[in-house]
């Protein structure tokens, strides 16, 4: 069975996809950047996006029943690679040894975004 995260106050998703599905002890997060409580794209430096980003993150995985610590994958997206060691300072700041499996992609944003992450992690039963 598939379940649906959406709404209880998760800002809409700006284009047609649910910011997470989960499914048996897994959720699948949908991919997040800088966006404000209406789903609005934030602009700001590549470290505001990223904090920005998480905080959204944070906030649909604990909708769904699980937290940061509970990712097992995540896939990362720059816009520019000379954000490369900057994000993996920041990304330091959130994730923890051993380290979730992790994919990075550079230039493959467009110019509203700086950075992009989806991930998979796992919800405890309940």
């Amino acid at each position: 069975m598939i379940e649906y995260i959406i709404g209880n106050g998760l800002p809409p998703a700006p284009l047609p996809y649910s910011p997470a599905t989960r499914v048996g002890n897994f959720v699948f997060v949908s991919g997040q950047g800088s966006t404000d409580d209406n789903g609005n794209i934030i602009g700001d430096t590549f470290e505001g996006e990223f904090h920005r980003t998480i905080k959204n993150l944070q906030r649909i995985l604990l909708a769904a029943g699980s937290d940061l610590n509970k990712i097992v994958q995540v896939k990362a997206y720059l816009r520019e690679a000379s954000s490369w060691e900057e994000y993996n300072i920041l990304y330091r700041q959130y994730f923890k040894e051993p380290f979730p499996a992790r994919t990075t992609l550079t230039g493959c944003l467009p110019d509203s975004i700086r950075f992009e992450i989806d991930c998979i992690a796992v919800v405890e039963k309940t």
